[in-house]
């Protein structure tokens, strides 16, 4: 992720909803400032940030360019690999040199002596390729999740339930450990998240596209989730887009 703001430019700020995804996140050598709400200071981040289960939306300020590498973890793989129960992790961003240790911060400082973000990301895959052998083993739970992650939460929950080969009651429970939030909130946050990032990617789609896309039974619920995840309804957020010209999200997959 790259972005170089215009020359005499003063900084911009980003909105930044709720993705399906935990994410590690390294920047570069020009730090970036965060708030949750218009009435918060700004608070200059750590460079490498281990975002937990998203719920809220947060604003990313940015000044003179933005350089980063982000690593989006499919559902349960951040419980996989650290076992902390999610919930645990729920809606906060911390330093993952607190989380990882030494071997982090030591990626970081290497990182911050590169001027190529492949070379950054060659480090970045062997870094999580050293760090595997922690990783539990998968569970029918596991794949289960990915199915609802790329039906974009339109799968009935008694089915991902079924397919976990758990009770709905084992499978609510397991579900905030591995994802930090009962289903259906995710499954929300799913078909929010693919109806934003359509609109990052695509502006000149409709927003009824946009809900037929996503999955959405009709507009008024898409609206009711944008004002829920990011605060603001869909043509709010058109406009806070049209002031910046970073797209944070529009690479996310799936």
């Amino acid at each position: 992720m790259k972005a170089l703001l215009p020359a005499g430019s003063g900084p911009v700020v980003s909105p930044y909803p709720p993705t399906p995804f935990p994410s590690l996140m390294f920047y570069g050598n020009h730090p970036v400032s965060m708030r949750r709400d218009d009435i918060d200071p700004f608070t200059q981040q750590a460079p490498v940030m281990l975002v937990g289960p998203q719920y809220s939306r947060v604003n990313i300020r940015v000044r003179e360019q933005l350089t980063a590498i982000r690593v989006d973890l499919l559902p349960g793989g951040l419980y996989r690999l650290l076992g902390i129960p999610l919930h645990e992790l729920f809606d906060g961003g911390f330093d993952a040199r607190d989380i990882f240790g030494p071997a982090m911060k030591e990626l970081q400082e290497s990182l911050q002596q590169l001027t190529s973000l492949e070379q950054g990301k060659t480090l970045v895959e062997n870094f999580l390729l050293s760090q595997s052998n922690k990783l539990r083993s998968p569970r029918p739970l596991d794949q289960a999740l990915r199915l609802l992650l790329e039906a974009n939460g339109n799968m009935p929950i008694e089915k991902t339930a079924s397919l976990s080969c758990l009770s709905l009651k084992q499978f609510e429970r397991k579900c905030r450990d591995y994802i930090g939030m009962n289903p259906k909130t995710y499954s929300r946050i799913l078909r929010f998240s693919k109806a934003y990032r359509l609109h990052e990617a695509n502006p000149q789609l409709s927003w009824i596209k946009i809900a037929y896309e996503a999955g959405y039974f009709d507009q008024m619920h898409m609206i009711r989730d944008f004002k829920t995840f990011a605060g603001v309804n869909p043509s709010l957020i058109s406009q806070e887009l049209l002031s910046t010209p970073i797209r944070m999200q529009k690479d996310l997959p799936g």
